[in-house]
């Protein structure tokens, strides 16, 4: 079941409807302006994510004492781009709806973070870092004026996230595999010899 969860936030299917999103959000030019600054934030804060994973992957470099490794990068996503996915399909200008839409993307988002833990695939500290940048973005982009869909093209935007979800649910981003076999190269261009030898940095209580 929580493997079945996690897979919503795969960036095989995350990474798809972010593009759908911004497709949608580029028929005007202030949805082409909020398009723009929501993929800036979205791409900076995949950085961050890959830099922990790197970090960690190539050198062992974690903060022990809270078994903290690397940022949830499934629940990163997830509470970035599915909270997008249902403003876009649900807003409609009142506020009741909106607060719906942005909780109801919340509230996947945090399941998909739990199943994360459940799964063992991540710590709760690295679940909440992830949650905790995906949600930074998603507050600062509410910060901006989002543009409202007309009423009649609501079904079909809802159509065509459903339908990029219907074929990518499932798939797997071979992201962390390429993260797991070059980041220990990378570091060894670095002056490390590998990942066994390297001098891993890790925070402890004093």
């Amino acid at each position: 079941m929580w493997l079945a969860i996690s897979n919503l936030g795969d960036a095989a299917l995350t990474l798809p409807l972010a593009v759908v999103c911004v497709a949608w959000l580029t028929r005007s030019l202030t949805g082409s302006r909020v398009a723009l600054m929501w993929s800036v934030l979205l791409v900076g804060a995949m950085l961050l994510v890959g830099l922990s994973k790197v970090l960690y992957a190539g050198s062992g470099m974690q903060i022990e004492f809270i078994n903290f490794r690397m940022i949830s990068g499934h629940t990163m996503l997830a509470s970035a781009v599915w909270p997008m996915s249902f403003l876009l399909t649900l807003h409609d200008g009142r506020a009741n709806r909106r607060s719906a839409a942005l909780g109801t993307g919340v509230a996947i988002a945090t399941l998909i973070g739990v199943s994360r833990v459940f799964d063992e695939a991540h710590s709760v500290s690295e679940v909440i870092a992830g949650w905790t940048l995906g949600l930074l973005v998603t507050v600062m982009l509410m910060r901006q004026n989002l543009p409202l869909l007309p009423t009649r093209l609501r079904p079909f935007v809802a159509g065509s996230l459903l339908t990029v979800s219907a074929f990518a649910y499932g798939h797997h981003a071979p992201i962390q595999a390429a993260i797991d076999r070059y980041s220990p190269l990378l570091w060894a261009g670095f002056g490390k010899n590998n990942q066994t030898d390297a001098c891993q940095v890790c925070f402890r209580p004093r």
